[in-house]
């Protein structure tokens, strides 16, 4: 819940409002009596002078000045580094909550600081980097496909599995991936093979856990320094008090008092970071080694704590 109205904000409510007034024009003839009430909330209740009936608007053109390829471009490229990104914290077993420290990122194109900046926030993660070469973080193994390289080759496969072994990994697959095959030279000449006569598989370094897909690798800084760990104990606080505060019954915008009880390590977290936990959830004071209202038992990354809120 974001206090005041922020820019960012108020482009969000505007692009939503123009998303709904423009799709019940559009769905009116399909579903009149839903537009027309979403049009009488959306529209009339704020412009006396709009057309009375969602009915009698002009249907909605296409407006090709609004189209921006590149930004939908760039957009695509943003969604697909997070699943990605989500897709290595889930294989390094670090959950969103956690922040980590740094992700790099090869691609085709390197997104600029605005769009770094939604990757880092969407990831919970402090810097993304766009580089081009993760060879520090990935490498490749090959192995002969045998239902494909077997009818072809025969004898010589243990000569060709012997050279896939012995491979600089990242150059082999980097050359697969420019020039569409893998060159070999055997004793009997060179021979070209594609993706479909190899298997690949990509082997990590202990610190850092990459994914790839499509085009797209991403690695993720997996260490996690005494900061980050306090870190990541703030964001588990705030998400489990923001349930309580859901389960007890409160307005979004109602103040409360927050109490934290049990667990020596988890109060003084708390303490350190009082200003952000409290601003983050609408917390007025924070009070330790008590309970008071509505009140839980947790486990917060491994630490059990008991947990009050009470409405202001």
């Amino acid at each position: 819940w974001a206090k005041g109205m922020e820019q960012d904000k108020i482009n969000a409510y505007m692009t939503l409002y123009t998303a709904l007034v423009t799709t019940a024009k559009t769905a009116a003839p399909m579903i009149p009596f839903m537009t027309e009430s979403i049009y009488q909330n959306l529209v009339r209740s704020l412009d006396e002078n709009a057309p009375e009936s969602v009915h009698l608007c002009d249907f909605p053109t296409v407006d090709e000045s609004m189209i921006d390829t590149q930004l939908e471009y760039d957009m695509d490229l943003v969604l697909k580094v997070v699943v990605l990104g989500r897709a290595a914290r889930n294989g390094a077993n670090r959950k969103n909550r956690q922040p980590l420290a740094e992700m790099f990122v090869k691609a085709d194109e390197k997104l600029d600081e605005f769009y770094r900046d939604i990757i880092a926030d969407e990831l919970n993660i402090e810097k993304v980097t766009f580089t081009d070469d993760v060879s520090a973080f990935t490498n490749y193994t090959f192995k002969p496909q045998l239902k494909t390289l077997g009818p072809k080759y025969g004898k010589q496969l243990g000569e060709i599995r012997n050279l896939l072994a012995n491979l600089d990994g990242s150059a082999a697959k980097k050359e697969l991936d420019s020039t569409g095959v893998l060159k070999l030279e055997l004793s009997t000449g060179v021979i070209e093979l594609t993706e479909a006569d190899l298997l690949i598989e990509m082997t990590r370094s202990e610190r850092y856990f990459s994914v790839e897909d499509g085009g797209v690798t991403v690695a993720i800084d997996t260490l996690l320094t005494d900061e980050l760990v306090e870190e990541g104990f703030v964001r588990e606080l705030v998400s489990k008090i923001q349930t309580m505060r859901k389960e007890a019954g409160f307005n979004v915008e109602d103040h409360i008092v927050v109490t934290l009880s049990g667990n020596d390590r988890v109060v003084d977290i708390a303490r350190r970071n009082e200003a952000a936990m409290a601003g983050d959830t609408l917390a007025d004071a924070v009070k330790y080694d008590v309970t008071e209202g509505y009140s839980k038992e947790w486990d917060v990354n491994g630490e059990t704590v008991t947990l009050g809120v009470q409405k202001v």
